[in-house]
């Protein structure tokens, strides 16, 4: 894993009172080093011509009415910029006119070669969020580059870093992708002198051995020991040469659903690193994607990370604003 040397914070609202992303972004970037991008995507569509639409818009010229928003959102977000460089961090800010907005953070993230996105989680649950499209939920679908998901805004304080292994590479996932979660997860952690924890989730035994008068219960206490033996070390030798302590690496005989979210409670983890790869259309709906269904579990902070080169980012070339027409309301 390169280095990472750009951040950029996706900025929903650069009007809003509290922006734990930012904050934490910021506190990212000094401690790696790196430079620190905030970038509001205007994707918010523009209504003329008629009596309920942004009346300005009948007067002015397009082009104006666009230039002006988008010079009010960059002082929005130089005025946070300042705060941050004064405590020391290198910031640049950016707006773009870009729909739809998880697809400009990603675009704007591959043009300034960022190693990593950092988005606030949208607000309630996931239910379906890869139909309803939620933009967090997309960034982590779509975006070829770790994006950290902020679901809480406390400060990281020598923050434990989970990072959730799949030795057995269930789904097929990439055999390097174990790699990349420890890495990742090393480096964030001794960036914020954490402490790095490794998690194997595994299923012990196959539903049908429950089944009435398949196994006696010595044969599945026998079967349920080896697959834990076999987990530990499958887990000893994912996370060989990582550093991490045998007192800090956890097998767990559950769903990762399920196992994940309670280990990180237990351990009070402050981010989980998990892999994820994009899937659609049934296969997508018949295994499921752990990474999405954890989401809404934890009580912590979710970074992200791809195989390298599975993911493309979008086309360079950003939409511009939307124009909407509308009719004058009759009275």
């Amino acid at each position: 894993m390169t280095a990472i040397r750009r951040i950029l914070a996706a900025v929903k609202d650069p009007a809003a009172r509290r922006l734990p992303g930012v904050r934490k972004a910021a506190r990212l970037a000094a401690a790696l080093g790196a430079e620190l991008v905030l970038f509001h995507a205007i994707s918010e569509p523009l209504y003329v011509g008629g009596l309920d639409g942004d009346l300005t818009l009948l007067y002015d010229k397009p082009s104006d009415v666009e230039r002006r928003m988008r010079e009010a959102q960059l002082e929005r977000l130089e005025r946070i910029a300042r705060r941050l460089r004064g405590a020391g961090v290198k910031v640049a800010v950016s707006v773009a006119w870009d729909f739809p907005a998880y697809e400009a953070v990603v675009r704007e993230a591959a043009r300034l070669g960022a190693g990593l996105i950092v988005a606030e989680r949208h607000p309630g649950r996931h239910l379906a969020a890869g139909l309803l499209h939620l933009n967090d939920w997309e960034l982590l679908r779509r975006s070829p580059m770790p994006v950290l998901l902020v679901k809480q805004a406390r400060a990281y304080r020598r923050p434990v870093v989970l990072a959730a292994v799949d030795p057995e590479h269930t789904y097929a996932k990439p055999l390097r992708l174990n790699q990349q979660i420890l890495r990742l997860g090393s480096a964030v952690a001794r960036a914020l002198h954490g402490a790095l924890h490794a998690a194997y989730a595994y299923v012990p035994l196959p539903l049908t051995a429950f089944s009435a008068g398949a196994l006696s219960d010595a044969e599945v206490l026998s079967l349920e020991g080896r697959a834990a033996r076999a987990a530990r070390a499958e887990l000893k030798r994912t996370v060989r040469g990582a550093g991490i302590p045998r007192t800090r690496q956890h097998i767990l005989g559950r769903h990762p659903v399920d196992a994940i979210a309670e280990l990180a409670t237990r351990t009070r983890s402050s981010i989980v690193v998990m892999g994820a790869i994009s899937r659609s259309g049934i296969k997508r709906l018949l295994i499921g994607n752990t990474a999405e269904r954890v989401l809404d579990r934890l009580g912590c902070d979710l970074l992200i990370v791809k195989p390298a080169g599975l993911v493309r980012p979008p086309p360079r070339a950003r939409r511009g604003a939307r124009y909407f027409g509308m009719q004058p309301r009759l009275y």
